[in-house]
């Protein structure tokens, strides 16, 4: 049975290769919004929506969902909406310690396995210069918190208090547990 992959992020897609996990890309097309204010209960939530609206129509395959948030200083941080907003994440980030939140959500339908979790990590952000947050600024609009621990040239995260892979975006101990819970082939 081939696991499906509720999303198209690049960073997911690299971790189930790694665990050498064989999925198939589907990617959810969910409004991405929530009515907790609680990080971990969000990024579940989201997760789930992202897992089920492929589930609905894929109901004999496993289907994963995962999302990520970074919480800083009272304040949820998506993705930016431009470059504008990138810049004020990265400035309210820097310096910074923040909570990155990954949840994931394992849904298939027609053996009836529904399961979602989150897992937290705390990463410390290296303080930058307003130039260097400005740089910054023009990439990753497509990463929560506007940067990338991952990209050997983003220096912007100097400590990681946890699992490197839930700042990445997919907690792959959950997703080992989840897989196992439903009897499916993992390493």
């Amino acid at each position: 049975m081939t696991l499906i992959l509720a999303s198209r992020s690049p960073r997911r897609k690299e971790l189930l290769a790694q665990a050498g996990i064989k999925y198939r890309v589907i990617p959810s097309h969910i409004e991405e919004v929530s009515a907790y204010k609680r990080p971990a209960l969000i990024v579940r939530e989201l997760a789930w929506k992202k897992a089920l609206s492929v589930a609905l129509k894929h109901p004999g395959s496993p289907v994963l969902g995962s999302d990520t948030l970074v919480y800083c200083k009272g304040e949820i941080l998506g993705k930016p909406e431009g470059l504008k907003d990138a810049l004020r994440l990265l400035r309210l980030l820097n310096g910074s310690w923040q909570a990155v939140h990954t949840g994931v959500a394992l849904i298939w339908l027609e053996k009836g396995v529904f399961m979602a979790g989150s897992d937290v990590t705390g990463c410390k952000a290296r303080r930058l210069s307003e130039a260097e947050l400005r740089a910054m600024a023009t990439k990753h609009h497509d990463k929560a918190g506007a940067y990338a621990v991952q990209d050997k040239d983003d220096v912007f995260i100097e400590k990681i208090d946890g699992r490197f892979d839930t700042v990445v975006g997919l907690s792959m101990n959950l997703v080992r547990k989840f897989m196992k819970k439903a009897g499916l082939c993992i390493k």
